[in-house]
Formats: C-alpha cells, structure tokens, sequence
C-alpha cells in the first residue's frame, strides 16, 4: 500500500497556499503525484433577484473568481516545480454543488487534501463543504487547518481508536503514513470492555494489527467523564506534539451530529493539526 495520486482542492481563500504546503510536502515525501484542482462556486442568487441584476455583474463576479483560482494555481505550480514533484493543475468553476465537483475528482485519487473553513474568511468556504466530500466522495480525506500545518503531517500521529467500522477504515487507508511515522499511539477513550466492543484489553488487537505492519505503536487509555472525547484527543494532541490524527467521521448518523454534537463536528471545528478521516 502506497500514496501514489494525491489530490488537492485549491481555492481563493488565505489559507489555500498553506494547504498547497502540506500536499506538496506530502507528495514529495511518498514519490506521489499531486493533482490540484482550483475550484470555486459560483455565487447564488434567488431567480427573482437574478432578474433585476445585468448580466455583466455576473460575467465580472464569473471573471474576478477565476482570476483568483489562477493565482491560487500559478502560486502552486511553482512551489509544486521548485520541490520537484510530479503534478498537474485543474481550474474549474462548479456548475453545481462544489462538494459534488470534488468528489468526482477524489474518487480517482488515494487521498484528497482539503481544507477546514475558517470562520473569518468566507472564501475558504462552508464547512458542510469538507463533510460532503469524505461523505460522498468514497476516498479518504486529509484535513488542513486553516492555520496550516507547522510541518509535514505524519510524523507523530494519535489514531482515535473506538473499535467501530469508521475507525477500522481510516486505519487501513492511513497505513502509508503510519508505516512512515516515527511514532504512532492509539488513543481510547471511555473504553468498553468486553466482546463486541474493545475486548478485554482495549487497544491490545490494533496495536498487534498495526504492529504487524511494521508501525511504531503504543496504546493510551483514558477514563475521562468530565471532558468531551474531542477534548481529550484535542490535549493529547498539545501534550504529545503529535502532528496528525487520524480518526473515522461520522460514527453516528450525521443528522445526529448536527442535533446533538459529535466527535466529528467538535475536531471539524477546533482541530490544531491535519485531520486523517474516512467514512
């Protein structure tokens, strides 16, 4: 197993060439091909307002966000061509739901690179976005921070481990990082004991899976009532220096999320390092 075509969304927002960053270093560090696709939305309007607006206001809208993606691109193909990767560039102005428009293009990559939305640049886009695509997409997803990532992603990883089938998938697609990481810990919160669950010794059966795979594991294991689960991995993160996690979304329905709160949304909203999700 192996990252050999990695995809990267790029986009008009400031924290699109940070992200660019972290997929080059990506790319460089695992002889991967990078593709970046340069994709924005056009802006909507309701039909009866779009009535009363001349048409050159939308051809400039049109042309002021193309502009924006091509210097997204020109900034890319010369960081892309100063690391001496193999990449290619894409631009293209969503016709409709920008999440559909990337899914169709991660569905034919190992992994696509994204970036989380920052709440003071509209630019970088809704958050729903990035949930779409590891929804609909049917490919891993790397996660940026809109910060950017202090280094290359992957050197110290904590896997969110629960045992359920999320988290088994983003373990088996993650295991070309985590086979490079110098260290891995597998992390378990308010484990449940027992069959069907965690086992007698949570942790005992992915640290010898990942171990077989020649991965640098250790296993941490918390009790802890007083703090979400998303704090917790959030302080190990800060304690251990860890610089990626890996973790399945959604382990709940994602409606459920929205109404009651999730893992998913908590690390969507406050993560610190790149975020590794499958579903």
């Amino acid at each position: 197993m192996a990252f050999k075509n990695l995809l990267v969304h790029l986009d008009p927002s400031k924290s699109s060439a940070k992200r660019a960053d972290a997929a080059i270093a990506l790319a460089a560090r695992h002889g991967a091909h990078l593709t970046a696709l340069a994709a924005a939305a056009m802006p909507t309007i309701p039909s009866y307002v779009e009535a009363q607006i001349p048409a050159a206001v939308f051809e400039q809208a049109r042309e002021s966000t193309m502009e924006s993606l091509t210097a997204a691109v020109d900034g890319f193909a010369k960081k892309a061509g100063a690391a001496g990767i193999a990449f290619e560039v894409r631009k293209e102005l969503a016709k409709g739901p920008l999440a559909e428009l990337i899914s169709q293009h991660a569905r034919y990559s190992d992994l696509a690179i994204l970036g989380q939305s920052d709440p003071d640049d509209p630019l970088s886009g809704e958050p729903e976005l990035s949930e779409d695509v590891i929804l609909g997409g049917g490919r891993p997803v790397l996660m940026i921070p809109y910060i950017g990532a202090m280094q290359e992603p992957g050197r110290k990883v904590v896997v969110a481990w629960d045992a359920g089938r999320e988290a088994a998938r983003a373990v088996n697609d993650a295991m070309p990082l985590l086979a490079a990481a110098e260290q891995v810990s597998v992390l378990i919160v308010n484990p449940k004991r027992g069959p069907g669950a965690h086992g007698d010794e949570p942790g005992a059966d992915i640290a010898t899976h990942l171990a077989r795979h020649g991965v640098k594991v250790d296993v941490k294991v918390y009790t802890q009532r007083d703090l979400s689960i998303a704090d917790v991995i959030l302080a190990r993160i800060s304690d251990d220096g860890a610089d990626l996690v890996v973790m399945g979304a959604y382990g709940h329905a994602r409606l459920r999320e929205m109404v009651l709160g999730g893992v998913t949304r908590e690390m969507f909203r406050h993560m610190t390092v790149p975020l590794f999700m499958s579903h």
